[in-house]
């Protein structure tokens, strides 16, 4: 959620630190504060609202510092105020926070009884207060670090510099957090995701939970030093060349990132093709060739659980091997039934997700193998999986994920065709190159969508209905409109409609009904459901169906013949465009939608 940068060397902290957050802008924030160590003083500068706010502070106070730390604030705790914005500080430290301090009220009451004082509303300043309580004790910056964050619970990461010294200190339990180094340079980074220092940084560190990492930065390179709690030297982090592009962060001939990431998919398609079939990734699938489990536990948030139910379906239907899907937030309170030999499945574009890696955690416990399906490589999830199976997206920008879900879906797919012991029939490549060359048909011809769009996007209320293989697309379809066009969408199975929802029918409710050439007459008499009550209907289903254009108001027809399994990816690119068009005449910020972030860092 939150994003951090830090940095400590021998030029203006100021260019690398603002960088760094314009970078993780996509991620989702509601204020941004950078604060820099000046002649043994810590000065802070913060704003509310966007990153251009506090650059024209800066612009206007042009500060020089060689050390300093930045933060975009997701609010959690407390308003959006310029108080409660990051960093925190007072005249021994400053410090930026994401995550949860789940004890903070406690402790502020026993802190403010002690007679420290506060300046904002959040849990993150309580770290700042016992920080300095322990340190005005013992006079040790890492004795007084380790306390504070064994005082504390819940999932936080923590970057700290003192105005006594040039080092950065950070640590964290169950949030992101690197550190980077250039020793070329003579620089030292720290951030809450290495796309932050791409550039910057070449060699990237990943801390394990509770670790203290110090950077120092002298004219004979960089030193980080790694501490475990009780101050002894540590070996608990990984090291990783930073081999992302910037590129990312170009949007090139597209208005918006999510439109870009929308025709990335066809090269993308026929890129994890090729990766899990023919290179490298074949050896991963083979390890689970002809492989059988009793239950697969699938956990994932938000679109990531869409995307499981659509992987259910593959290992129930392909594989015939019982899979249930939870929505990792209910499934890790809910004292689940895992019995050994079960495996949990757990799906995740940043692989930092809170709630999901709970549910890792939780599985673990209960001894069963953790698999995961995520996108970045060295993430939380990434590394404490027993196998992953990267989906290779590449850098997701928009909120509102897109390429992410179908390279989710599809690695899933590969997975289960990996395990039924037919990756190599000659179909399946031909079979994901026509998918790949569907959709691209749909980039090339998205001005039919568009059109449908001019037409309902003043409607009061959409519902999206499928069947079968369609009713998770229907789910995400919703979901997708809710993100970024602030419209209420709702999805359900299309049998359901006159179980309840077919109230909400009127003049003024559109449905969006995915009429699959499965179930095909199941599915027109939803529609016909709706008809009837005047709702208006939105069909999308197999082109040049006399009946479907008939009973439509709008009618999307697109060509399903070959794409058997993997039609659903093919009915949800229309949805995307669909959604992306509706959210576009809107006018919203489609791509850094209002109050969500890209990775939930938080429960």
């Amino acid at each position: 959620m939150c994003g951090i940068v830090g940095y400590s060397g021998p030029n203006n902290s100021v260019g690398p630190i603002i960088e760094g957050l314009s970078r993780l802008e996509y991620r989702g924030y509601d204020s941004a504060g950078i604060c820099l160590k000046i002649n043994n003083e810590l000065q802070i500068l913060k704003k509310e609202g966007k990153l251009d706010n506090l650059k024209s502070l800066i612009q206007e106070k042009k500060p020089f510092s060689h050390t300093g730390i930045g933060h975009t604030r997701w609010a959690t705790h407390g308003a959006v105020t310029a108080d409660n914005a990051h960093p925190h500080g007072n005249d021994l430290f400053a410090v930026v926070h994401n995550g949860i301090i789940e004890n903070a009220g406690v402790l502020k009451k026993e802190l403010q009884a002690e007679g420290f004082e506060f300046k904002s509303q959040t849990d993150s300043e309580v770290f700042l207060v016992l920080l300095t309580k322990f340190y005005l004790e013992t006079k040790n910056v890492l004795l007084s670090i380790s306390k504070s964050f064994s005082t504390i619970t819940g999932n936080s990461a923590f970057v700290i510099i003192e105005k006594n010294t040039d080092k950065l200190y950070c640590l964290k339990r169950s949030a992101p957090l690197v550190v980077g180094d250039n020793q070329q340079t003579r620089e030292a980074f720290v951030s809450s995701d290495p796309f932050a220092l791409v550039g910057f940084a070449p060699r990237i560190y990943f801390p394990e939970d509770s670790i203290i990492c110090e950077s120092s930065v002298s004219e004979n390179g960089v030193k980080i030093n790694f501490y475990e709690l009780d101050l002894t030297p540590s070996d608990r982090y990984k090291i990783q060349s930073n081999a992302m592009s910037v590129d990312t962060t170009n949007k090139g001939i597209y208005e918006h990132f999510m439109l870009k990431e929308i025709h990335e998919q066809p090269s993308l398609i026929e890129k994890i093709a090729a990766y899990y079939i023919k290179n490298e990734g074949r050896k991963i699938l083979d390890q689970i060739k002809n492989f059988k489990t009793s239950c697969w536990h699938l956990t994932a948030c938000g679109t990531a659980w869409h995307a499981g139910l659509v992987i259910k379906n593959y290992f129930e239907q392909i594989n015939r091997q019982r899979a249930s899907v939870e929505i990792a937030s209910e499934f890790r309170y809910k004292n689940p039934i895992i019995n050994e030999n079960e495996i949990g499945l757990f799906i995740s574009q940043s692989g930092e997700t809170a709630d999901t890696l709970a549910c890792q955690e939780l599985c673990r416990e209960k001894g069963i193998s953790s698999f995961a399906i995520v996108n970045v490589e060295g993430s939380t999830l990434f590394r404490n999986a027993d196998k992953n199976f990267l989906i290779h997206a590449g850098v997701e920008i928009g909120v509102a994920s897109t390429k992410a879900f179908t390279l989710q879906v599809l690695t899933g797919y590969l997975m289960s065709r990996a395990m039924s012991g037919t990756l190599d029939d000659p179909n399946l490549f031909v079979e994901l190159k026509l998918l790949s060359n569907r959709v691209s048909e749909l980039c090339a011809d998205s001005e039919k969508i568009k059109k449908i769009a001019e037409k309902i996007y003043t409607q009061k209320g959409f519902i999206f209905t499928g069947r079968g293989k369609y009713f998770p697309i229907a789910l995400e379809g919703a979901l997708k409109l809710k993100e970024i066009a602030y419209v209420h969408a709702e999805g359900y199975a299309a049998g359901e409609l006159k179980h309840g929802p077919i109230a909400l029918i009127d003049e003024e409710i559109v449905n969006i009904a995915v009429v699959g050439p499965e179930l095909f007459e199941k599915t027109i008499s939803n529609v016909e459901e709706v008809k009837a009550r005047r709702g208006k209907v939105v069909v999308i289903g197999p082109e040049k169906s006399e009946e479907l254009e008939h009973l439509s108001d709008f009618y999307l027809g697109l060509n399903f013949h070959g794409l058997n399994d993997l039609s659903p990816l093919y009915v949800n690119v229309a949805l995307q465009f669909l959604s992306y068009h509706i959210a576009y005449l809107k006018g919203t910020d489609i791509d850094k939608p209002r109050n969500l972030a890209k990775s939930v860092t938080v429960e």
